[in-house]
């Protein structure tokens, strides 16, 4: 952990929040500049399968809202099933539902595990400056609502895993596309969604086995609804055709002509 102490490398991570960031984007950077100084800003590196902190305890807040600047993701498991809930990529935030302001105030749930599960440098903002700056601009305040609506929709298209493994698989897929597309990271310049989404994560987040997903992968490719990984890159899932994905969604399971198991 290191303490931001530079003003010119303050500068620049205001720089990044305007132009990268859901949460930051576009708030005036003066307005940021004024609450976010040098001495409250902490960068730090979260490393791999190691916990940050438990989520959703019945009077605990954290001090600090996560942002992630590159790396990861950071997944949220549950209790007592071990189920992944959420999946924060690099230019999103994390740590709001667990932090005493806006509906964080009343975001609780059955305490669940947050944790990198790859490595990523994240910059921690204090509780009072994240607070100040949801009351001076109505921009921030509106999106920051809008992080707690996307963060429900993507729980409930996991709600919706059935246990027919392509429409489970189908829907963590839909709910990744959906939140990243309105987070506004993607689609990639060709067209393309890109996650990086180890077969452990959607195993755990459809209560499916590593075996059966990579089956269901492999049908997605087969019939063009994902494209194949490139390289030693295993972990990199390639959705090239969402709406049909969609589909596979919405399906029952005389629909999925291209699933062997009935």
């Amino acid at each position: 952990m290191r303490q931001s102490n530079n003003k010119s490398e303050n500068l620049n991570l205001i720089e990044f929040l305007t132009t990268k960031n859901f949460l930051f984007q576009d708030v005036d950077r003066a307005l940021l500049a004024k609450y976010l100084t040098p001495e409250q800003l902490i960068a730090e590196k979260l490393y791999s399968s190691r916990p940050i902190y438990t989520a959703f305890g019945d009077s605990t807040s954290l001090q600090y809202l996560y942002v992630i600047v590159q790396g990861g993701p950071v997944v949220v498991r549950s209790t007592p099933l071990d189920r992944i809930i959420d999946i924060t990529y690099a230019n999103s935030c994390f740590g709001m539902r667990n932090m005493a302001l806006s509906f964080g105030n009343v975001s609780r749930t059955f305490p669940s595990l947050v944790e990198a599960y790859k490595t990523a440098d994240v910059v921690k903002i204090p509780l009072e400056a994240v607070k100040a700056i949801h009351q001076d601009c109505e921009i921030f305040r509106q999106r920051y609502g809008l992080m707690f609506e996307l963060q429900e929709k993507f729980q409930y298209h996991l709600l919706n895993c059935s246990t027919y493994p392509p429409q489970a698989v189908a829907a963590l897929l839909r709910a990744l596309v959906y939140q990243e597309r309105e987070l506004g990271n993607q689609p990639q310049d060709d067209g393309i969604f890109l996650f990086d989404l180890p077969l452990e994560i959607i195993a755990k987040a459809c209560q499916l086995n590593h075996r059966t997903v990579e089956q269901v992968l492999k049908g997605m490719m087969k019939v063009g609804i994902l494209k194949p990984q490139k390289g030693s890159h295993n972990d990199l899932i390639y959705v090239v055709n969402p709406e049909e994905l969609k589909a596979v969604y919405g399906a029952t399971r005389d629909k999925v002509s291209w699933w062997p198991l009935r």
